[in-house]
């Protein structure tokens, strides 16, 4: 495979260690081991991997800490885990879903029905990744898909792009937890528009991480925007932390968070891919007065 998805495997038993090390990369993973929880939570947070599979019982410290140390970093949290253990005890089980394990299997197992639960498991994960985990909305090849499907009908479209600057350096500043918040906000305010002024059919996705995209019907397109910058203009300063408003517009003055949008509409000479499309769009950007 061109991408091959990570697992990391957490198991103290060389043996079974080395088994699943050598079965699961013949099935085409990369994979990497740990026989300590320690050294399993320092390759998490540097791989990133799409899967970690995790006995429960280590020479360290345990499995559940482990899997609660993953969950409690930003960059991990979202990690699938699969418990590998001896234990049967209905509590065990229990504190493992409480940490947001995604599996649960008992030794020993079956190999083959390791492999059919992995691969389950990052199929499930695969498909989640498709929509932003902080606004709920698509992104990536969701995205993708619907301006192939523009451009490659005849129907008329409208594209409007929605982008939020200075919001690394907002985050900087106020933290993770607000910046999350802006983006949320946001959504939301672009919904509640596309849903005033516009179409059932309409879509909302994720063009990056600070900037979206709405496709609807060239006539909606205008009164879409208009909406769109005027809620989003009027809640800005809000967006600060209360004991900052007072300060909030020297802020967006000074760049810290900024508005910028962009128009397009079938028929615009150049635009036949979804890259002379996006490209465009960046050309086009505006500061929303």
């Amino acid at each position: 495979m061109a991408d091959k998805a990570q697992i990391i495997i957490v198991e103290d038993d060389p043996d079974l260690s080395e088994m699943l090390l050598n079965y699961f990369r013949v099935q085409g993973y990369e994979v990497l081991t740990a026989a300590w929880g320690e050294d399993a939570v320092r390759l998490t947070r540097e791989n990133n991997p799409s899967l970690v599979m995790l006995d429960i019982r280590l020479p360290d410290i345990d499995g559940y800490e482990v899997c609660r140390r993953i969950r409690t970093n930003r960059r991990t949290q979202d990690i699938p885990v699969i418990f590998l253990t001896e234990k049967r005890d209905r509590v065990d089980k229990l504190a493992g879903l409480e940490l947001g394990v995604v599996d649960y299997i008992t030794k020993p197992f079956d190999i083959q029905e390791l492999r059919l639960r992995v691969r389950n498991v990052l199929r499930r994960a695969e498909q989640s990744t498709m929509i932003n985990p902080v606004t709920n909305i698509p992104e990536g090849s969701l995205v993708d898909e619907r301006l192939n499907q523009i451009l490659a009908a005849n129907d008329p479209w409208g594209v409007l792009s929605v982008g939020i600057e200075g919001l690394d350096a907002f985050r900087e500043m106020y933290g993770f937890v607000n910046s999350d918040d802006v983006l949320r906000a946001v959504t939301l305010m672009m919904n509640n528009a596309i849903r005033e002024m516009g179409n059932d059919s309409d879509f909302l996705g994720h063009l990056g991480p600070t900037m979206f995209v709405i496709v609807t019907d060239p006539t909606k397109l205008t009164s879409i925007r208009e909406r769109v910058e005027m809620r989003i203009r009027q809640s800005m300063e809000y967006f600060y932390p209360l004991k900052d408003r007072d300060k909030a517009r020297q802020a967006m003055a000074q760049g810290h968070l900024k508005l910028v949008v962009s128009e397009l509409r079938a028929g615009e000479e150049g635009i036949n891919s979804i890259d002379a499309l996006k490209e465009r769009l960046k050309k086009h950007e505006r500061v929303a007065n």
